[in-house]
């Protein structure tokens, strides 16, 4: 069963469904439309702000260190729930984080190793 949730944000409402099963949903107000907005506590940004955390976290340990790439990318899966605000979103049983490294420019060592 889903329902549909706002959060407040910088740029104006968010609305986002959601599963309603999940644990901790509980609506903290309605509105009077016949679509049945739950107002969602704190802010969108706030919401957000553990996995960018994660995101954050997950690139200061691949730019440290030997790897040293020139490009990092990092893909997940963001599932917005009313209790706990946005998680990484999980693929069957498991966490859902795709990363790609990658080096465009000749490595000093690699050059030597030519001459």
């Amino acid at each position: 069963m889903s329902e549909l949730v706002r959060w407040e944000s910088d740029e104006g409402p968010v609305v986002v469904e959601v599963d309603a099963r999940d644990p901790g949903f509980r609506a903290v107000s309605r509105r009077g439309d016949s679509e049945e907005i739950h107002e969602v506590e704190g802010r969108f940004e706030s919401a957000l702000g553990h996995v960018r955390g994660a995101a954050l976290s997950a690139l200061r340990t691949f730019r440290e260190g030997a790897l040293d790439p020139d490009a990092i990318e990092l893909e997940f899966g963001v599932k917005l729930t009313a209790a706990a605000g946005a998680v990484i979103a999980k693929t069957s049983t498991e966490g859902h984080l795709t990363v790609r490294l990658t080096w465009s420019r000749e490595r000093p060592e690699t050059r030597a190793q030519g001459a």
